[in-house]
């Protein structure tokens, strides 16, 4: 499940393919990446994987359409919706929170809105400019021409800028746009994303049985919406993943936090408790200190300001930015957020670091490596390297 991403899901497979040739020369394994097919309903992109004698039927599960509808926004909408929301965050206390529990994610966050808030400022103060140079005739009609010609000037001047700091290196339609969606998930306003969270509970109770595991990834926003499609479906099967077939979550660049410190979210809070609690679900979370789009500082239960899990719930591992990419790449990919929050989805160039592909399509079944790094955790004399199991 990806996260606030409004590209076609072709992207994410042409990706997977592309990462899947340099994980085989590194690695020395042999990988096939099948042509990749939409199903009839729309809500799945499927291709096959064939790497060293295992077969991997990968499922992207799609919301790209939801995420299209509200990104990016129309200027008036996002000129409304934008202090109405920060209002009500900063009412409920959500914003010292979210800073004490993310604290750099906030830092990105806040810093993007400001980044905002001084573009709808700068486009007032250059129509007031523009203004005062129109050719309109003297009297009294002047004044009021000007007056009117100012919003309309505004209007036109922020459109122009939030077209030019859309992509990188600001991002600030798409960090916008995304925080509105998180939030009026939460309130249940964005009603769609629950349609589609049934949706996938049902694609995911079917393939049980199916398999020899389940694995459902969340990258970003993902990781809390992955939680949630598992709730319906322990909802719906209370006996699911306690049939023979393991079944395994994977959060990668998680953002849980950022959603469940809303007052307004009791349903996904509610959801993290359940599946936390359900060990017929292993759960993984894979983090990186160096993503300034993820937050790692705390188990999610416990910065959500719910009861402490077990020690296994989840499983962290930590991966080190310098065993994916070497220095000289790091240089130019440093302060590009996005493409340092894709990182841990690509390979590895250090064969014994955590790869994304490897860790699909692996010999090493998901489940099988959750249970033997819940173990190294309880015993870390046992650990090979500071930061990651090695697999």
């Amino acid at each position: 499940m990806p996260g606030f991403d409004p590209r076609p899901p072709e992207t994410y497979w042409g990706l997977f393919r592309r990462e899947s040739r340099l994980t085989a020369t590194r690695r020395g394994m042999a990988i096939t990446v099948g042509d990749s097919a939409r199903s009839p309903d729309g809500l799945r992109l499927d291709w096959r994987v064939s790497a060293d004698g295992a077969e991997i039927r990968y499922t992207l599960l799609r919301w790209d359409d939801i995420v299209a509808a509200r990104f990016p926004r129309g200027n008036a909408r996002r000129l409304l919706a934008v202090p109405v929301l920060w209002w009500r965050l900063w009412r409920s206390g959500y914003l010292r929170r979210f800073r004490q529990e993310a604290r750099r994610f906030a830092r990105v966050i806040v810093g993007v809105h400001l980044i905002y808030l001084a573009l709808v400022a700068l486009s007032l103060g250059a129509a007031f400019g523009l203004a005062g140079l129109l050719p309109l005739p003297a009297g009294p009609w002047a004044s009021l021409g000007r007056g009117l010609a100012v919003p309309v000037l505004a209007y036109a001047i922020l459109a122009g800028l939030m077209a030019v700091t859309r992509g990188r290196p600001f991002y600030v339609a798409h960090l916008v746009d995304d925080t509105a969606f998180t939030h009026d998930h939460a309130s249940g306003v964005e009603t769609r994303m629950s349609r589609r969270l049934d949706a996938f509970a049902d694609v995911i109770r079917a393939a049980e049985g199916g398999a020899s595991e389940i694995v459902v990834i969340g990258h970003s926003s993902s990781s809390f919406l992955g939680l949630e499609a598992l709730d319906r479906v322990l909802a719906r099967d209370p006996e699911f993943g306690r049939r023979g077939t393991p079944i395994s979550f994977v959060s990668i660049g998680s953002v849980i936090p950022w959603i469940t410190l809303d007052p307004r979210a009791a349903a996904v809070r509610a959801s993290l408790a359940r599946v936390a609690a359900c060990e017929a679900i292993g759960w993984l979370d894979v983090r990186a200190k160096w993503d300034w789009l993820s937050i790692h500082k705390r188990n999610p239960l416990s910065a959500s300001r719910l009861p402490a899990p077990a020690a296994h719930r989840p499983v962290e591992i930590h991966v080190r930015i310098e065993d994916l990419i070497e220095k000289r790449i790091l240089k130019r990919r440093k302060w590009n957020l996005f493409r340092m929050h894709f990182q841990l989805l690509m390979s590895s160039r250090d064969s014994q670091a955590f790869d994304y592909v490897a860790f699909v399509a692996g010999p090493e079944p998901v489940h099988a490596a959750l249970r033997r790094w819940r173990s190294t955790a309880a015993h870390p004399k046992a650990r090979v390297l500071d930061e990651y199991p090695v697999a």
